[in-house]
């Protein structure tokens, strides 16, 4: 079962970790990221409950998804945690401690594999509505 994080708290509603992933993947879709996965690693993982994982085609590209999120949940009093990879690493990483997005370059996301690195994991797509 997932517990709600003190982090992730809006006056009088609590959003939980899978909610907010589905946000973050789905504010990810609205700046045209692609093959956007959420890996659920709750009976995998203490670290964190899941993966967003998505892709772009340039870098300006991950800056504007990943100031996107910040922007949109800042205005519900969300944060992340921790971010990095805002420069030029092929990979912006962004952590809101129940949920780490990765933003990432095509061949960053080839070569780092997430997906088959946690293929016990279920996970699933989001496509554009």
């Amino acid at each position: 079962m997932t517990t709600p994080s003190p982090r992730i708290q809006k006056e009088d509603s609590t959003i939980t970790s899978a909610r907010l992933a589905e946000a973050l993947g789905r504010l990810a879709l609205e700046k045209k990221a692609y093959a956007v996965r959420i890996l659920d690693l709750r009976k995998l993982s203490s670290v964190t409950d899941f993966f967003v994982i998505c892709s772009v085609d340039a870098e300006v590209q991950a800056r504007a998804v990943a100031d996107h999120i910040s922007e949109k949940l800042r205005a519900k009093n969300v944060r992340p945690w921790h971010t990095e990879g805002y420069g030029e690493s092929g990979w912006v990483l962004m952590d809101f401690v129940d949920v780490v997005v990765h933003i990432f370059l095509p061949r960053t996301r080839e070569f780092y594999a997430l997906e088959k690195l946690w293929g016990d994991a279920p996970d699933r797509e989001l496509v554009d509505a």
